[in-house]
C-alpha cells in the first residue's frame, strides 16, 4: 500500500472540493431561480468548457479505454473521437436549443412539444439511464482507489462516493463547474508528465519496445487506430451513433448548457471542450497499450493493470498529480450523474406531479436528498458491475429516440402518439436485443444496440409523421413565436 500517494491524493481532493465548495457557497444566491441546479444560468466560458469536457470524461474514458485497449488496441480511441463529435453536435445544436428555450430539464422540453405523458416517460427513463452511468462512475472511483491502497473496489467506491457527494452537495452546479475548471488544468499537467516519465522507465527511454511487443507477437493491428472493417462498423461508428444521439440530448451534459451565460458562451466552449476531451483518449490508449506489454502488470488483468503500473513506475509526485486528476475527472462525472437525475426527479416528478407550488428552496432540498440517495445506492452495487464500455453502450441506446424526437418536434412535426409509440418501440427492441436470443436468431448478433434503436426510431417516427396529423414544428409554432417576442 502506498500510504504517501494515497494521503496526498485524498488531501488534494478534500482541499479542492471543500475549499472551492466553501468559496462558491459563500457567494451563492440561494433564492435565485435555478441557483442550485443551474447556477443562475450565469456560468462563464472557462467553467462551461471545463465542465462539458469533464462531464463526459469519466470512468468510461479512463478505465473503460484502458480495458478496451487491452482487447482491441489503439482502435479504442474511437470512443474518445465519438465524444468529440458529441461536443460538436451539442455546442452547435441541442445545447443552444435548451439554453434558448430556458428549460430546466430535457423532459420539460419534451412536454412543450408532446405533452405530459411523454415528459413522464422520458423523465423516468432518462433518470434511470444517468443513474446507471453513475454506478459505473462509482466503480471507476473504486478501481482508482483500489490500485493505490489494496482495498477492495467496494471500499474504494464508498470513500470516493462520499467525496463525490461533497463535490456537488454544497452549492450544486456552480460548485461542480468551478472545481472542474481547476481539475482540468491539473489533469493535463499530470497526463503530459506521466507520459514523459513512463517513457523514461521503458528500455531505450521511449515507447519503441511497446510497438515491438505487438509486432513480434503478430498483433500489429493493435497499433492501428483504424483497425479492421468489423471494428469500424461495430465499434467506431457504433460509438459515434450511440454517444452522439444519447449524450447529445441527455440531461447529464445539457444541464451545463442550460447553466451557461449565453448561447454564444456555448459556441465558444466547443473550441476548448473538444480538444480537452478528445486528446485525453490518446494518452489513455498509450498507457493501456504499455501496461499490457509489462508482464508484472499484465498479470493483473485489464481493470487494474494500467493504474497499478502508474503507481509503481512513476515518481511519487507525478503519480499524485496524475491519479488525483484521474480521480477528479471521475468525481466530476460522478457529481453530474448524481446531480442531473436528482434534478429530473425534483423538477419533473416532485414539482411537476406532486407539488406544483414548491418553492426554490423546497426543490433544492429535494434535489440534495435525491443526490445522497442515488449516490449511496450506487456505492452499494459498484463492485458487482459488468465491463465498463459494454455497459455504457447499452445504456446509451435508450436515449437515441429521445434525440430524434426533439429534432423532429422542433423542426418538423409534433404528435404525442408518434412520440410515445416511437419511444416504446425503441425501448422494447433495445431490451430484446440485450436480453433475448433474438440477435443471434436472425444472424445479427454483432449489431450494436445503438444501430437498432436508431433504425426503429426512424421507421416508426417517420412513417407516423408522414401518415398525417400532429402540430407544426415547435420553432414555427405560435407559442414559440409569442415567447420569443415577449423575450
Amino acid at each position: 500500500m502506498r500510504y504517501g500517494i494515497l494521503a496526498a491524493v485524498i488531501i488534494y481532493e478534500i482541499v479542492t472540493i471543500f475549499g472551492i465548495g466553501w468559496w462558491v457557497s459563500r457567494n451563492h444566491k440561494k433564492d435565485e431561480a435555478g441557483a442550485f441546479a443551474l447556477a443562475g444560468r450565469d456560468l462563464p466560458l472557462g467553467v462551461v468548457a471545463a465542465t462539458m469536457a469533464l462531464t463526459v470524461l469519466g470512468t468510461a474514458h479512463i478505465l473503460g479505454v484502458f480495458e478496451m485497449t487491452w482487447f482491441m488496441g489503439a482502435s479504442a480511441i474511437w470512443f474518445s473521437i465519438a465524444h468529440v463529435v458529441l461536443l460538436v453536435v451539442v455546442c452547435l445544436s441541442t445545447g443552444l436549443w435548451v439554453r434558448r428555450l430556458e428549460v430546466t430539464t430535457v423532459p420539460e422540453l419534451l412536454e412543450r412539444m408532446y405533452g405530459k405523458g411523454t415528459r413522464l416517460l422520458v423523465s423516468c427513463v432518462m433518470a434511470a439511464v444517468i443513474w446507471g452511468i453513475l454506478t459505473l462512475e462509482t466503480q471507476g472511483i473504486g478501481i482508482v482507489l483500489s490500485s493505490m491502497t489494496g482495498w477492495s473496489i467496494k471500499n474504494g467506491a464508498i470513500v470516493g462516493g462520499i467525496l463525490g457527494i461533497f463535490y456537488v452537495i454544497m452549492a450544486g452546479m456552480k460548485e461542480v463547474g468551478w472545481i472542474n475548471l481547476v481539475n482540468a488544468v491539473i489533469m493535463y499537467i499530470g497526463l503530459v508528465l506521466a507520459t514523459v516519465f513512463l517513457a523514461f522507465k521503458l528500455p531505450g527511454g521511449n515507447f519503441d519496445t511497446v510497438a515491438n511487443f505487438y509486432t513480434d507477437a503478430g498483433e500489429g493491428f493493435m497499433l492501428n487506430i483504424v483497425g479492421s472493417t468489423e471494428i469500424l462498423i461495430t465499434f467506431a461508428l457504433a460509438n459515434i451513433v450511440s454517444v452522439t444521439f444519447c449524450q447529445g440530448i441527455s440531461q447529464m451534459l445539457l444541464q451545463t448548457c442550460m447553466s451557461a451565460k449565453s448561447e454564444q458562451t456555448i459556441k465558444k466552449a466547443l473550441w476548448i471542450a473538444a480538444p480537452v476531451n478528445g486528446l485525453f483518449g490518446v494518452f489513455a490508449v498509450v498507457i493501456g497499450l504499455t501496461a499490457r506489454t509489462l508482464p508484472e502488470f499484465s498479470a493483473l488483468g485489464p481493470k487494474v493493470a494500467a493504474t497499478t503500473m502508474l503507481v509503481e513506475l512513476l515518481p511519487g509526485w507525478v503519480c499524485v498529480v496524475l491519479l488525483a486528476s484521474f480521480l477528479a475527472a471521475i468525481l466530476s462525472t460522478f457529481a453530474m450523474t448524481s446531480l442531473t437525475p436528482a434534478t429530473i426527479f425534483a423538477v419533473d416528478i416532485y414539482k411537476n406531479l406532486f407539488n406544483p407550488n414548491a418553492t426554490e428552496q423546497e426543490v433544492t432540498k429535494v434535489t440534495r436528498i435525491a443526490i445522497i440517495i442515488l449516490s449511496v445506492i450506487a456505492m452499494a452495487i459498484a463492485a458487482f458491475l459488468p465491463p465498463i464500455l459494454s455497459a455504457i453502450n447499452w445504456l446509451f441506446a435508450w436515449l437515441v429516440p429521445v434525440f430524434w424526437l426533439v429534432v423532429f418536434g422542433l423542426f418538423w412535426k409534433r404528435s404525442a402518439k408518434t412520440a410515445i409509440a416511437t419511444l416504446l418501440a425503441s425501448w422494447i427492441i433495445n431490451s430484446l436485443w440485450s436480453f433475448t436470443p433474438l440477435p443471434a436468431a436472425i444472424n445479427m448478433a454483432d449489431i450494436p444496440n445503438g444501430y437498432v434503436t436508431l433504425v426503429v426510431t426512424f421507421v416508426v417516427a417517420v412513417i407516423m409523421n408522414l401518415g398525417g396529423g400532429g402540430k407544426p414544428a415547435y420553432f414555427k409554432s405560435e407559442e414559440y413565436l409569442l415567447t420569443k417576442k415577449i423575450g
